[in-house]
């Protein structure tokens, strides 16, 4: 997909600002000398490490400028027709998502792996973990799942009474505790739907299906009737041109 010309150009972070910089300064001292690259952003980078938050106030100020001009020209942009759509900000106030009953049962056995296995990595970890979660009886996992629940339903409660919350927050959160605490009753397609009864079956017996042996027999009866047909045409014609012949030499 091409690159819209019209789209706000992106923001400058403050660090490409002192990169830019660290290069006008290069080209002042070096006239004409080339550039190695890798080298130069090596260190740039050692550089900006050790530079003070003083030092960094000049390009913290030119990227927080860069930005204000950004998100102004961003408010008036209109993307062309079929472009994707910009990915929505996660809000960094929205309460943090609640863990299955396996992320609950992780959490419990985790520092025993680790006390066992000094030195284990993470992929072993989770690898012992996913076993050991895979013996566990239903009996074993009730506790870890009604903790599950326990964690969800707070969320959906935070997530619908947190400050800032749209309405459809609200919506989904309500809609959700309703799918979990309401009978299965309701039109079909409303949250908790009845499943529909089977249909009864009609009155008489069943209707009765051809034998597979009687179909082959009926299909080999329809070869045989065709290759005779053809047989037919094949004698008559013969004859013909025989009784030709004979009254020609006549």
């Amino acid at each position: 997909m091409t690159k819209d010309p019209n789209k706000p150009r992106g923001k400058t972070s403050a660090y490409a600002y002192f990169v830019a910089t660290c290069r006008e300064e290069h080209k002042k001292k070096h006239p004409g000398t080339s550039v190695n690259f890798s080298e130069f952003s090596k260190k740039c980078s050692e550089r900006w490490k050790t530079m003070s938050s003083k030092e960094k106030v000049k390009f913290d100020e030119l990227a927080k400028t860069d930005k204000a001009r950004y998100d102004r020209e961003m408010k008036t942009y209109v993307p062309p027709k079929g472009a994707k759509k910009v990915k929505k900000k996660k809000d960094p106030n929205a309460p943090k998502r609640p863990p299955s009953a396996f992320f609950v049962f992780c959490s419990d056995h985790r520092p025993k792996i680790k006390e066992d296995n000094p030195g284990i990595s993470i992929g072993d970890i989770a690898k012992k973990l996913g076993e050991l979660w895979a013996t566990q009886s239903a009996k074993d996992k009730a506790p870890y799942e009604a903790k599950a629940a326990k964690l969800k339903e707070k969320y959906e409660k935070v997530s619908r009474l947190r400050p800032g919350a749209t309405a459809a927050d609200g919506q989904d959160a309500d809609a959700a505790l309703l799918r979990r605490t309401s009978p299965p009753t309701g039109p079909r397609g409303a949250p908790g739907r009845a499943t529909p009864a089977r249909r009864a079956a009609p009155a008489g017996p069943p209707p009765r299906r051809p034998c597979p042996s009687t179909m082959m027999t009926t299909t080999m009866m329809r070869k045989t009737r065709t290759t005779k047909k053809m047989t037919m045409k094949t004698t008559t014609s013969k004859a013909r041109k025989g009784s030709d012949v004979c009254w020609a030499s006549v």
